[in-house]
């Protein structure tokens, strides 16, 4: 089949625009050879950015796929950073190569909170479908689902000590889990509104939350079980026996049941109210932070204020109680006369343990928070503010009334507010983009802004012919006229009394149009004229030359490229074209059922292209103003389009997040350009057709280029109806275990379209296996029966590929690449005929010794699942027992081998230590910690024998 017209496909090339989407939060990061504080993670859009705060630059782009990253969680040693998307699905990074070798896919909706445990072994993630999943970082997969909450997880915190997990959510309760039972034990239900925030302080002894209103709520964690430990160690040091203990006990228990009847039991721990810290904002907690050692806690609301808390240590609020006692003291002796005055008692208070430090008011309301304490007592807070901007400040906790001071601001690399309007100068180099309250220039193959000038609400833009100005078309009816080099405003220009919504550069370049909300279309001439201010040198000015009045708003003008015709949106749904050289009426072009926002006119004048909120793209001709075609184009209002320069394809951009590419002659849609996360504003086309820009209420500008790779169309059909069938796929209903009642704790995969291709792998893998087998033992039959060796059978070529290996070695080779994360799920929708063969593979392997630890992990897993169906089959009972001995001693031999090595490792450690004097793996401040203990200790002894 012959390509009668060729389509070359346009591909993503960058995003830039963006300094922190408001999706995801912000996190200190550290990277080789950098120092604590310098370098912050933000997510932007589908990637996470990594800023050198100092230099504000961009130091590492860690690319995502499709998804908006919703949460960030750098693991403890700062090698890794864990990034949540909004499809649920999680990816671990290296900071060190920004590559990701790790993902888990487990959530229904987006992550809403991720937690490391203190090793970097586990990662726990909670999210809007209000499950908990703990995944095995080392293992890479998935431990288990805990079920409980109603509503979005909106924190977890890990007790390491007890193994405890405290997750908090939109439901208003506070869970908490036992990790080594997977259950939960206990439920707060303190709460009258959602609980959006959770830290742990004191040494994981206190926990304080934060809701809906103005109260941050200490509750004091208490373990049951050293009590009892401790009245049973009492009982022991006094001799009792032990019936008296345990009656005791039981006496004391019962008085406990019978004063707290309507209390509920208490296991493992209680957690009672301890007070509550009031915050000066009255909205609700968005971000409640601490530093790695809880020393500093940092909290926010909806406004622009952080208001920081210092948590005192034990020592120093006793210190505090003191000096109070004896001020109480003193004041009791000064009144106390000649009569016995009681001994004074100063009562501990909350305020004594947490005492608000500062407050820190930003630039812009906060979207996220987080924050370093140095060993100086030097606090380093960064913030993702909601208008695109990352700022720095630091705090000197040490001071009495410390002051925030701001250190770094990163705003040069995007714009505040959304990009309305989008421009390529006329060498394809330079691209324009304003806002609502800046207009800049980028270097479009560095992505590096060249000029930012302040302007007003910015609507429509174009360059002047010559590339050294740029006119502006405002929300409140203004023409701006910039200079590039100076980066100057020259001129503002009073042109409608309504918004200017749209404007045209005239094809002989000597001047504009100009529509506006005062229903009125205006022409416009460039002139140079003196400067008042230097009175030498000329500046560009634009001169009003004519007025068409019109019956309704003007939304969109344009010229046809030979400047015989003039097309006019207006808001009653029409486009009138006019003659422009007498301005009488020519055509009406009539049929959207909504205003038309956008349209575009084709290089020989021939065609028009009407965009409208209907949704509908509708082509015409500008002969006699006939339809065409109308296509449905977008699921949304169609914001923006503009013709391919000297073709009649055209781009179209919808409020439905995408961009779409059309041929005006066959009235067929070519390929769709997704990636925006929003609604898409507005795009421009590079003169020479290679480059789009495009803009988007998230907050990016994104740019597209042409390759020349062709597109066929029948195969973009084919590959999206594919992509279609995949989605609908991992759509389905999830593969149950049979037996397994649901509970708290479910396990952790989930099904995709990445499973179902690994377990048919493993069904191909299977099969190729029993057709080699049976091909072996046909030739072995024929040999036997012809009395000699029959010349070899050929190889299949897919064991070829693979190096020439046996079946069995391929099917193993097939289970090995399948992900960890997706290995059980992979088995789970297996078909139970192939699980007997699966068996006799697996004690192959074991004979041989073969990736022991996957086969048993796989082999108790199938065991587990087809448990009913594999007991009842006689044929298997033979295979069952030969796996029941290999894999015991297989295990066992590995366990020797592990324990030797630990032993072995272990000893070396010793000997290394004792020859040299040193210590390994030994944190050296904790070193130094014991010695200035064991000094202080000495000295003491001195002063106590002197």
């Amino acid at each position: 089949m012959g390509l009668t017209k060729q389509y070359l496909r346009y591909v993503a090339s960058a995003v830039f625009g963006v300094i922190g989407s408001q999706k995801a939060n912000i996190a200190f990061v550290t990277l080789r050879g950098g120092g604590k504080g310098q370098y912050v993670a933000v997510g932007a859009c589908e990637h996470v950015f990594i800023w050198d705060v100092r230099k504000a630059e961009k130091v590492l782009i860690l690319e995502g796929k499709k998804h908006e990253v919703t949460y960030l969680c750098p693991s403890p040693d700062g090698i890794h950073i864990a990034v949540g998307y909004e499809d649920g699905s999680v990816r671990i990074f290296s900071l060190l190569n920004g590559e990701s070798n790790i993902s888990f896919s487990g959530h229904k909706s987006a992550v809403s909170v991720m937690r490391y445990d203190a090793l970097g072994a586990r990662l726990v993630t909670g999210s809007k479908d209000t499950d908990v999943i703990v995944w095995d970082i080392i293992n890479e997969c998935g431990l288990y689902r805990l079920k409980g909450h109603k509503d979005a997880i909106t924190q977890i915190l890990l007790l390491e000590s007890k193994n405890l997990l405290i997750t908090s959510s939109k439901d208003s309760f506070v869970k908490w889990w036992d990790l080594d039972t997977q259950h939960c034990f206990k439920t707060m239900v303190g709460h009258h509104t959602e609980v959006w925030g959770m830290v742990l302080l004191n040494q994981e002894s206190r926990l304080l939350t934060g809701s809906a209103d103005s109260e941050l709520r200490a509750w004091d964690i208490q373990y049951i079980e050293e009590n009892d430990i401790k009245v049973s160690s009492q009982g022991k040091e006094a001799g009792e026996p032990q019936e008296k203990k345990v009656r005791t006990l039981l006496e004391s228990e019962e008085e406990d049941e019978e004063g707290l009847d309507d209390e509920p039991e208490e296991r493992i721990l209680s957690c009672k109210k301890a007070g509550s810290v009031l915050r000066e904002a009255r909205d609700r907690v968005v971000s409640l932070v601490t530093d790695a050692k809880a020393k500093v806690l940092a909290c926010h609301g909806l406004d622009t204020t952080l208001e920081v808390f210092i948590v005192l240590s034990e020592e120093e609020v006793q210190k505090k109680m003191d000096k109070k006692l004896k001020k109480a003291k003193k004041k009791a002796k000064s009144q106390e006369g000649e009569e016995d005055v009681p001994e004074p008692v100063v009562e501990r208070k909350l305020s004594d343990e947490i005492q608000k430090l500062a407050n820190i008011k930003a630039s812009s309301k906060i979207r996220s928070v987080d924050c370093l304490l140095a060993p100086n007592g030097e606090m380093k807070v960064a913030l993702l503010l909601q208008n695109n901007t990352v700022e720095t400040y630091t705090l000197k906790t040490t001071e009495k009334n410390p002051t925030g001071t701001k250190t770094s601001r990163l705003t040069l690399s995007g714009h505040r507010t959304d990009v309305r309007t989008l421009a390529f100068s006329s060498d394809n180099i330079a691209v324009l983009s304003a806002s609502g309250e800046t207009v800049k220039v980028w270097n479009r193959s560095t992505l590096q802004v060249i000029r930012t000038m302040g302007c007003e609400y910015a609507l429509c833009s174009l360059f002047v012919p010559g590339d050294r100005q740029i006119i502006l078309g405002t929300k409140s009816g203004k023409i701006q006229i910039f200079d590039l080099a100076s980066g100057s405003l020259l001129e503002t220009t009073d042109a409608h009394d309504g918004a200017l919504w749209s404007m045209c550069l005239s094809p002989d370049q000597r001047g504009i149009v100009t529509g506006g909300a005062d229903k009125t279309v205006k022409f416009w001439d460039f002139e140079l004229i003196k400067d008042q201010d230097s009175g030498k040198t000329k500046r560009l000015t634009v001169k009003h030359t004519r007025t068409l009045q019109l019956d309704e708003d003007v939304l969109c003008v344009r010229y046809s490229p030979d400047q015989r015709l003039l097309a006019v949106s207006l808001l009653d749904c029409t486009v009138k074209i006019f003659y422009t050289d007498t301005l009488k009426f020519f055509l009406s072009l009539y049929g959207h059922k909504l205003p038309v926002l956008c349209l575009d006119i084709s290089h020989d004048s021939a065609l028009i292209a009407t965009g409208s909120a209907d949704r509908n793209v509708k082509i015409w001709g500008l002969d006699f103003g006939d339809c065409h075609r109308s296509m449905f184009a977008h699921d949304d209002s169609v914001m923006f389009l503009q013709f391919v320069p000297k073709t009649h394809l055209f781009f179209t951009a919808g409020k439905d997040r995408k961009i779409k590419q059309w041929d005006a002659d066959k009235f067929e849609h070519i390929q769709t350009l997704e990636g925006h996360h929003r609604e898409v504003w507005c795009l421009a086309i590079s003169p020479n057709g290679d480059h789009i820009v495009s803009s988007s209420h998230d907050k990016t500008l994104r740019l597209w280029e042409r390759t020349r790779e062709p597109i066929i169309l029948e195969e973009e059909k084919e590959m999206e109806r594919e992509a279609e069938f995949e989605e609908s796929l991992a759509k389905g209903d999830e593969p149950v275990v049979p037996g397994e009642t649901k509970g708290e704790a479910e396990p952790a995969g989930k099904k995709t379209i990445e499973t179902v291709k690994a377990a048919e792998r493993i069904m191909e893998a299977v099969e190729l296996y029993r057709e080699e087998t049976e091909k072996l033992e046909e030739h072995k039959a024929a040999c036997k029966a012809a009395g000699k060796e029959l010349p070899p059978l050929k190889m299949n070529p897919i064991l070829v590929a693979f190096g020439n290996v046996s079946p069995s070695q391929y099917v193993l080779e097939v289970i090995k690449k399948v992900r960890s994360s997706e290995l059980e799920v992979s088995l789970l929708v297996l078909p139970f005929p192939y699980v007997p063969d699966l068996l006799k593979l697996f004690s192959g392997y074991l004979q041989q010794g073969l990736e022991v630890e996957l086969v048993c992990r796989c082999l108790f897993f199938l065991l587990r699942v087809n448990f009913g169906q594999i007991t009842s089959n006689q044929m298997l009972l033979s295979v069952i027992d030969e796996l029941r001995t290999n894999t015991i001693s297989k295990v066992r031999e590995i366990r020797d081998v592990l324990g030797f090595n630990s032993a072995g490792l272990q000893f070396l450690q010793r000997e290394i230590e004792n020859k040299e004097d040193v210590m390994f793996f030994a944190d050296a401040t904790d070193r130094f910690k014991e010695k200035n203990r064991k000094r202080k200790k000495r000295e003491r002894a001195v002063l106590t024998i002197t």
